[in-house]
């Protein structure tokens, strides 16, 4: 029969083992770092320049603003999920968008905007009701989301956070 303290130390120890895989699983998100891909998931890093994306859009020819750039981290899912992060220079993630058979984790993408996503949420269907795609525009957060079974898709950025020459329209 182990002593108190033998049993406290293991009872600690097996409540470590069930923490510390939640802190590994909570990945970063919006607001914060890349997140941690999951073990079986590729990814995938371009440099994007918002500059080239403006004067591809206009069609305009030579330009005077001072170039930005991000990179879209493009994560696959071994179930098809596509999540892109869309990172600052400073390696802070100001944008997310998914595409794929199955909604990720909006609770770990959002992180610390999940809960103003929620309440968003709950307003838009107090106005209007029901289910369905959903879109919360605030000052300080937007969320577009929907589909259905096997075709879901989404996109999420911070207003605020986004880089001189890229507005949402460019998180895809």
């Amino acid at each position: 029969m182990p002593s108190p303290v033998s049993r406290a130390v293991l009872l600690t120890a097996l409540g470590l083992s069930c923490i510390v895989p939640a802190v590994q699983s909570a990945h970063a998100a919006l607001g914060g770092s890349p997140m941690t891909p999951p073990a079986g998931a590729s990814v995938n890093s371009q440099l994007v320049s918002a500059a080239a994306v403006a004067h591809a859009a206009s069609g305009a020819a030579g330009g005077t603003s001072t170039p930005s750039s991000y990179t879209v981290r493009a994560t696959t899912f071994g179930n098809g999920t596509v999540v892109r992060e869309y990172l600052a220079t400073n390696g802070s993630v100001f944008g997310l968008a998914w595409r794929g058979p199955q909604m990720p984790n909006l609770n770990d993408l959002l992180g610390t905007y999940f809960p103003q996503y929620l309440s968003g949420v709950q307003a838009a269907r107090a106005m209007r009701g029901g289910h369905g795609p959903v879109a919360v525009e605030q000052d300080s957060l937007v969320v577009h989301s929907g589909g259905h079974m096997g075709a879901f898709a989404g996109q999420a950025w911070l207003p605020q956070a986004l880089p001189a020459g890229v507005s949402g329209s460019d998180i895809q």
